[in-house]
């Protein structure tokens, strides 16, 4: 045998054995993840996935759904269950984060993802739900309140994206989305990326505000980790924007109650580009600027949210109990 091709044999045993171990050290990551963080909340069967949903509390019904990277513990540090003191609170994974089935393997849509989690909320009881989104999730609970107008009283957005945009999608998402080398590099991150590479992700999302006390223990962090969760989020983050331009004829139809809030120092989803058009196009828009609050303020400001929540019910006809 030449040695060209003892070499080149030599080199592909060595690839796949490198493959399986990656493989394996992921699994046994994942494995750790579902572990050390498992579901708060109770596992749903709806239109033939599975649906994770956590409830708590009682009064007017509110839905609060997570960002991109996540899931809902980001809700249950604080927010969650300060609102359960005088709201029925629903929090739902979105499909491929958390708990939540991937709906495909081509990356769901908004408009699915808002159709699975209002049929979840419907499901166990929710019917006429104020519906709280950040960031994605706030892309979401726009698209619910487009194509589930009969189940919904009130949209309440937080940093959330609801105009087209002119950056460009971030090599990182690019990378994960790719359809060869996505699934060809999630695995090495999955299997190998450290505890302080995801300390400072966070660190960076919260800025300019500090990450609460406890957040990173709390938040379950290796969990978007997991190989099918790192692919279903780039894919959904990589056609966020045509899906948002897609949606923008409809908005003009919007008449229910919107509080948006947005911080003015929000680098992730600009104030400018996003809430501020929207508030200007929609009479029933409101807008809260929070100044100096970056792109998250469920915990930066959570006052804020709570009062623009209350206004939402109050404008909705739906009032908390005291």
């Amino acid at each position: 045998m030449p040695l060209a091709v003892r070499i080149a044999l030599a080199l592909l045993l060595a690839l796949a054995l490198l493959w399986v171990v990656v493989q394996s050290r992921a699994r046994t990551q994942e494995a750790r993840a579902e572990a050390a963080f498992p579901p708060e909340g109770r596992i749903l069967e709806v239109n033939g996935h599975r649906v994770h949903a956590l409830s708590m509390g009682s009064g007017p019904d509110i839905v609060l759904i997570h960002g991109a990277s996540g899931n809902l513990r980001d809700m249950t540090l604080s927010l969650a269950p300060r609102l359960a003191k005088r709201y029925r609170v629903t929090l739902l994974d979105r499909p491929g984060l958390g708990y939540t089935d991937r709906i495909n393997r081509s990356g769901a849509t908004i408009r699915q993802q808002a159709e699975l989690l209002s049929d979840a909320a419907r499901q166990i009881g929710v019917e006429n739900p104020i519906v709280l989104g950040h960031s994605y999730g706030g892309a979401v609970a726009l698209a619910w309140a487009v194509h589930r107008p009969d189940h919904i009283a009130a949209l309440v957005p937080l940093s959330s994206p609801a105009k087209p945009w002119d950056s460009d999608l971030s090599a990182y998402y690019k990378l994960l989305s790719h359809p060869v080398l996505g699934p060809l590099v999630i695995p090495f991150l999955t299997a190998f990326v450290q505890d302080e590479r995801v300390e400072r992700a966070v660190e960076s999302i919260f800025e300019p505000d500090p990450v609460p006390p406890g957040y990173i223990a709390h938040i379950g962090a290796p969990l978007t980790l997991r190989r099918n969760s790192l692919r279903a989020n780039a894919l959904q983050r990589a056609q966020l924007l045509d899906q948002i331009t897609a949606l923008q004829p409809a908005l003009d139809a919007l008449d229910l109650p919107i509080e948006l809030v947005h911080g003015t120092a929000d680098t992730t989803v600009g104030l400018h580009i996003h809430a501020e058009p929207l508030a200007r196009q929609l009479d029933s828009a409101s807008l809260t600027r929070l100044p100096g609050t970056g792109h998250m303020p469920q915990h930066a400001d959570e006052d804020a949210v709570v009062a623009a929540i209350d206004r939402a019910a109050g404008r909705a006809g739906l009032h908390p109990a005291d």
